[in-house]
């Protein structure tokens, strides 16, 4: 009698439907197909289009073992379908409305392995944290693992831990408006793990509101617990970069695995594995003309400037960084997007495009790792994103911060204060502090030591991809510990 083929590991991914987060999530499930796991990635019904339209209607078919699928998010249709959704209303209403759909894609991929003898039964979940919501639940019911995925810094993921605490002691809600401008939030606390003190400020901004009952806390109050229940944690960092941080994590929980920076990683794991290398994650269309121009350019002649794919502005501070970054006489690449401005078109200064015409770039979007790892991007202007910051981080590139929300104010913090490789600038935006700050880290010698700082985190980044490296040997780890281990259902 044949024996019977074994059949691959089947894992799900599912990120929390946002730009930074589909594209990590995509990494770490390249990286498992890498590794002989069958995949399956589940995207919104609205991204799903979105990813169609802005490359191209084939750009979705997969490839052997590594499929698409969709469930929806429960929001109404957009009126503009390529455009970021609101994000805290993104994450209610995937809170409320797609345990169901996402079960009912499990049972229809089982019933497919049922009579397919090529296509694997699903054996574990990878979700963004933010999706265990409804994850954790659905993985219970068919009885397999699921491991959780933070897609931001552990210092960041800590932080969060502790919202609950935060509200416990008193510190939120806030009483009042006044509360942000008398200097409230300037006050230290010093009893998170691994964090010796931190200002009110630099703990990540959605905990701070002024309404008692803010659905979106209650949201995060109830999610954090959850972090504890998964069957592992993945972090998207690198043990030398958040040494304290993750100290006190292991302390926490077992089955805590750091893989990055993750995009580092799969460039090392796939150097010979082409096989998913068409499959991308930008939910607008490239301009791929930026790399032309930036061949153009002199070694660090560039400041490279990108918010990311939710940060808005008003139009003043559009003009503001327009006009500091044209009195800086550099050279710039700057990413705007059609949705950048607050509730209305991005229009920039025509005298400013005549000042700058023979130094300045403007793209709607770009492959930002092959910018930042272009030899001549000398500074980057970021809105503080965690994967904007590993990515820089990784690349060598010192960063002027501009923060807008969320995780952003945090990494700031680290940034600046622990990692010594960016200046923060005030959120109010002035053109003559932001040429100042662009002057000083492309040609003064605060620059030339942050540039150096940045070497440093890049070659201590490098050393974690590598074979050995602290990243390299957690993947092999996870895998065998969690991902193919039969005893492995939940922490808990």
């Amino acid at each position: 009698m044949a024996k019977e083929a074994v059949k691959k590991p089947h894992v799900i991914c599912i990120p929390y439907p946002a730009q930074s987060h589909i594209s990590a999530m995509l990494k770490l499930a390249k990286l498992l197909h890498h590794k002989g796991f069958h995949i399956t990635f589940v995207h919104t019904e609205y991204n799903y289009n979105r990813l169609l339209k802005s490359r191209g209607p084939n750009s979705l078919n997969g490839s052997p073992g590594f499929d698409f699928e969709t469930i929806p998010d429960g929001l109404p249709p957009a009126e503009n379908g390529d455009v970021t959704q609101d994000i805290f209303q993104l994450c209610l209403s995937t809170a409320k409305n797609c345990y169901d759909p996402f079960c009912d894609l499990i049972r229809k991929l089982n019933i497919r392995a049922a009579t397919d003898d090529d296509f694997p039964p699903v054996s574990c979940i990878i979700s963004d944290t933010v999706m265990s919501i409804f994850t954790l639940e659905a993985a219970e019911e068919f009885g397999i693992p699921d491991v959780l995925f933070w897609t931001v810094s552990a210092f960041t993921v800590m932080c969060f831990l502790h919202f609950p605490h935060l509200r416990e002691q008193g510190f939120t809600p806030l009483k009042d408006e006044s509360y942000f401008k008398n200097g409230y939030l300037d006050n230290t606390i010093d009893w998170i793990p691994g964090i010796n003190s931190i200002r009110l400020k630099d703990i990540p901004t959605i905990i701070w509101t002024t309404d008692p009952k803010d659905e979106f806390v209650e949201y995060l109050i109830e999610l954090m617990p959850r972090t504890h229940k998964g069957a592992a944690l993945i972090l998207n960092t690198f043990d030398i970069l958040e040494h304290d941080i993750l100290k006190q994590f292991s302390a926490m929980m077992d089955h805590v695995y750091t893989l990055g920076p993750i995009h580092l990683l799969l460039t090392e794991m796939q150097k010979d594995d082409h096989s998913t290398e068409f499959i991308q994650s930008n939910l607008w269309k490239e301009d791929d003309s930026c790399i032309e121009w930036l061949n153009s350019k002199k070694e660090g002649s560039v400041a490279y400037i990108n918010f990311g794919s939710i940060t808005v502005m008003t139009e003043n501070q559009l003009v503001e960084f327009a006009w500091g970054i044209a009195n800086s006489m550099q050279n710039f690449l700057w990413i705007i997007r059609p949705d950048l401005v607050k509730g209305g078109p991005v229009v920039l200064p025509p005298e400013f495009i005549i000042a700058t015409k023979d130094r300045g770039m403007l793209a709607t979007w770009c492959n930002q790792e092959l910018v930042l790892n272009h030899p001549s991007v000398g500074v980057f202007l970021t809105h503080c994103g965690w994967n904007s910051v590993l990515e820089s981080l990784s690349f060598g590139v010192p960063m002027i911060c501009w923060p807008f929300f969320a995780d952003q104010q945090t990494n700031c913090l680290c940034i600046c204060t622990y990692w010594d490789v960016g200046v923060e600038i005030d959120s109010n935006v002035n053109r003559k502090e932001v040429e100042k700050v662009v002057i000083e880290l492309m040609e003064g010698d605060k620059g030339k030591k942050m540039k150096n700082k940045a070497l440093e985190w890049k070659n201590k980044a490098e050393e974690a991809i590598k074979p050995g490296g602290s990243s390299y040997v957690n993947l092999d780890k996870m895998i065998e510990e969690v991902l193919l281990s039969p005893k492995t259902k939940s922490f808990a």
